[in-house]
């Protein structure tokens, strides 16, 4: 793969992890609710199977980028899964659940980057 395409990986990467800061403080100042969770699956899923593709391919670092998919899926998991808890029960998953989650999922899309970059050098 060429350098290009490997420098629009890590924007890629650096694009979710902005988007997962920004949407993190767009919920803190409207509130987290539902449609959140539920944007977060729709939006990370298709992310995951790319990079999953990315991984047969050998465009990434195979085992950085299986532990980065394996954290945004952690990530989810909590975010999620505390939206949406909030929202049917009104109670938490537990303490700080979403934002451990979403730093989560920033560090996910760190190590995808990473794992771009790393496999340019090999």
């Amino acid at each position: 793969m060429s350098l290009a395409a490997h420098l629009l990986l890590v924007l890629a990467s650096l694009s979710g992890l902005l988007g997962v800061g920004l949407s993190a403080a767009a919920a803190h100042i409207t509130g987290g609710n539902l449609a959140t969770a539920a944007q977060f699956l729709l939006f990370h899923a298709p992310a995951l199977l790319a990079l999953v593709a990315l991984i047969a391919a050998g465009v990434v670092n195979p085992l950085l980028a299986q532990i980065a998919g394996y954290v945004l899926i952690l990530g989810l998991v909590l975010f999620c899964g505390d939206l949406a808890r909030r929202a049917f029960s009104g109670a938490a998953l537990f303490p700080r659940a979403a934002p451990t989650g979403g730093i989560l999922l920033m560090l996910g899309w760190v190590l995808v980057g990473i794992s771009a970059l790393l496999r340019l050098r090999a």
